[in-house]
């Protein structure tokens, strides 16, 4: 169903930049402004001066960020700090890490995605956005006319013939390979026999392509499209393809911060959990803890409110979690565990309702357990609610009955890397 695109590439000229671990980040949206320095500084030619370059007090609208990133991206192709890949490719790609003691290999490949609306079904979202984020991806895009980090993507091949097709040609010597700062390798080979190139494309005819992270990025290509009304290479966008059955697929869970509107008591707030919870108190160890939380059944949640005091929810066996669902909502998207915390607790319970869950001042989202906490304790957020990870098939079978999950329900573990591969929209 998904159309995939073979492309000419942008790559680092390995003349110029032998270890792309010095220029390659993780995505914009997990770079705070720290982050943004250290990439700053660690090698001039860092992908960061063209995915999420510096505001400047002195910005206006003809010299800010984006103009920044587009002239830099000008001038590293004109000098030859970025190669064009010689003919059309798809990109074998893995990425190897250990998570909790266990070594993982993902594997995919770098293509173009044909855009369309997600009304036709070839493209199926799973969780809503957030609006702001959108803007700034449209302003980049519109300023430089390339997608310098991909959409990561997710298709049904439950044998991975896809990929395996990639590795049978692309030998056993990487193009590229470095590990980076999280002690993660990566890999890449381009591929560019035709005949292996349409031997995959015609697998990834069957199947819909699920958006597993970069909703907004796929979302900004859609609206640019649009806005230009032309044929060519603005009407694809960079995409990384995972298998849904690949063994290196890893999903974590994001956690919730979040500040009490009511201004309701502690006390008068366990109490009010314990209509549809059973509320335990947990004494031992932070890492104990979340250990803990992992066994539970499901609807399940940890809170933390401040001080070393934990606590666990497991729903009571009288409860009907599904009665207390929005009524025009699937079965699917009643079962999931987000959902629940999101219209049970933070809105039923806390008042907390939808109108304020991209409102950072309320609600934040984060993936680092240990820095919930700490926020929880500096008194910036009132509690933090910890949840177990989502399952793939959940993720589908919502997007299946044409919903989403709310904002920021799932992390794919490691993010993908940007700069590895540029897709520029000039012919």
């Amino acid at each position: 169903m998904a159309r995939i695109i073979p492309i000419r590439g942008l790559r680092y000229n390995p003349a110029l930049v032998q270890d792309l671990s010095l220029v390659v980040t993780p995505p914009y949206d997990v770079i705070d402004q720290e982050a943004q320095n250290r990439y700053y500084a660690r090698h001039p030619y860092n992908i960061i001066r063209l995915e999420y370059s510096r505001m400047h007090p002195e910005d206006n609208e003809q010299h800010n960020r984006y103009t920044r990133a587009a002239a830099t991206f000008r001038d590293w192709r004109a000098r030859g700090v970025l190669i064009r890949e010689s003919q059309p490719a798809l990109y074998l790609y893995e990425q190897e890490f250990v998570l909790k003691g266990r070594r993982y290999t993902r594997r995919g490949f770098f293509g173009a995605i044909q855009l369309e609306p997600y009304s036709t079904g070839t493209v199926r979202p799973h969780e809503e956005t957030l609006p702001h984020a959108k803007r700034d991806r449209y302003q980049l895009l519109q300023a430089c006319r390339a997608n310098f980090s991909p959409i990561f993507g997710l298709y049904a091949d439950k044998e991975c013939r896809a990929a395996e097709i990639l590795v049978e040609v692309a030998g056993p010597k990487p193009a590229v390979a470095f590990t980076d700062e999280m002690g993660q390798t990566h890999r890449l080979w381009p591929v560019t026999d035709p005949e292996a190139i349409n031997r995959v494309l015609i697998i990834l005819e069957r199947y819909p392509v699920f958006i597993a992270d970069g909703h907004h990025r796929y979302e900004t290509a859609l609206a640019y499209k649009e806005a230009c009304n032309a044929p060519g290479l603005q009407n694809c966008a960079l995409i990384v393809l995972v298998s849904l059955y690949d063994p290196g697929l890893v999903i974590l869970p994001t956690h919730r911060l979040v500040k009490n509107p009511k201004e309701m008591a502690l006390s008068d707030f366990l109490n009010a959990l314990t209509a549809h919870f059973e509320l335990r108190p947990f004494t031992g160890e932070t890492s104990a803890f979340f250990a803990t939380l992992e066994r539970l059944p499901k609807h399940s949640f940890g809170l933390y409110t401040g001080s070393g005091r934990f606590h666990l929810l497991t729903p009571k066996p009288d409860t009907n979690l599904e009665r207390l669902m929005p009524a025009d909502r699937s079965p699917n998207w009643k079962r999931l565990e987000v959902s629940v915390l999101h219209h049970v607790i933070l809105d039923r319970v806390l008042g907390l309702d939808s109108t304020r869950w991209a409102d950072e001042d309320h609600l934040k989202y984060t993936r680092e357990e240990e820095k919930a906490l700490a926020q929880v304790d500096a008194g910036g957020f009132d509690y933090a609610f910890f949840l177990k990870p989502p399952e793939v098939g959940e993720l589908v079978a919502v997007a299946e009955d044409g919903e989403r999950m709310p904002q920021k329900s799932t992390h794919f573990y490691p993010k993908l890397s940007t700069g590895l591969v540029i897709h520029a929209f000039d012919p």
